[in-house]
């Protein structure tokens, strides 16, 4: 039963934003359309922490780098006077993926602390790295002139267009790691989470299997810097700060650790809650601290398996 109910909310979150453009232009709220964009593109990011973080067990404080990787991609192209989207799109997939796998092959040889700290201090070395960069704005950014230019077949320039683009990509997203975290892939990742020294024992390479699933973890992440880009058409190196990474981090716990679903939940939750409170108080971060501390002691599963657990209890 609990599975059913697992379908039914993946399936009324998923139909809630698909709907939200018709319901945001009847109730004429243009607004909670950039914030449910806003959602899904940061949902993508932290349901690619979620493969390694769920399913790998490897505690990565550096994933705003590659969000960022991906969207700088887009605005040196732009400055450049490059606008075609799909080189665009091939610049932020390619630099996020070639970014994760320099990390991943360093990082990946250490563990536990170690491995937190090194991800932190790579992910502060891009951040380092994009304030440096004064032909592109340094500390305070550039802006992009236009969105990416598909042609006839995309305008990315229309709300519309990008938040179903966003929609699809998220969509897509979690359908493909869905059935990797169900492979063989996924079931040594986990594998290796349990029992490192098990797992290689019985020959399995451990290492191959967790540097795949970070560059797919990171590839994952530019494509959201990507949709980034082109929903605010500015970028600085404040996205790749090591307090994004822990938003992206907080999104996956309040939502639900190792169910991919759940920091899609988890991203509306805190995005909502940050936009909600810091309109009644300049001290918003104490009362959102206070929430998270109670999802925490009371839904260690996240807000996903709250529901599900709710769910099932009331069948």
């Amino acid at each position: 039963m609990k599975f059913n109910i697992r379908i039914a909310l993946v399936g009324l979150c998923l139909a809630l934003f698909g709907l939200l453009p018709l319901l945001a232009q009847a109730a004429g709220a243009a607004y909670f359309l950039d914030v449910a964009l806003r959602i899904m593109i940061f949902a993508i990011a932290a349901v690619s922490l979620d493969l390694v973080l769920g399913y790998g067990g490897l505690v990565s404080f550096g994933h705003a780098g590659y969000l960022g990787a991906g969207a700088y991609a887009v605005a040196i192209l732009s400055h450049h006077g490059i606008g075609n989207g799909f080189i665009h799109l091939a610049a932020a997939i390619l630099a996020a993926a070639l970014v994760s796998l320099v990390v991943g092959l360093v990082s990946l040889r250490t563990a536990g602390l170690h491995f937190i700290m090194i991800t932190l201090g790579f992910g502060q070395m891009i951040y380092f790295l994009g304030t440096s960069l004064d032909t592109y704005g340094g500390e305070d950014g550039t802006n992009i002139t236009s969105t990416s230019n598909f042609g006839s077949l995309l305008d990315l320039g229309k709300g519309a267009t990008l938040y179903y683009v966003a929609y699809c990509t998220l969509v897509l997203v979690l359908f493909l790691l869905g059935r990797v975290v169900r492979s063989r892939f996924g079931m040594v990742l986990r594998g290796a989470r349990m029992n490192e020294r098990r797992m290689a024992a019985i020959g399995v390479p451990v290492f191959r299997y967790r540097l795949a699933a970070f560059v797919m973890s990171g590839t994952i992440c530019g494509l959201a810097g990507f949709l980034l880009a082109n929903q605010n058409l500015f970028v600085s190196p404040a996205m790749m700060h090591w307090t994004r990474s822990s938003e992206l981090m907080i999104m996956v716990i309040l939502g639900g650790v190792g169910s991919l679903v759940g920091p899609v939940f988890g991203a509306a939750a805190l995005l909502l809650l940050e936009a909600g409170l810091s309109r009644f108080t300049d001290h918003w971060q104490l009362l959102l601290g206070i929430v998270l501390l109670a999802v925490i002691l009371f839904a260690k599963r996240g807000l996903f398996g709250a529901l599900v657990a709710l769910g099932g209890r009331s069948e």
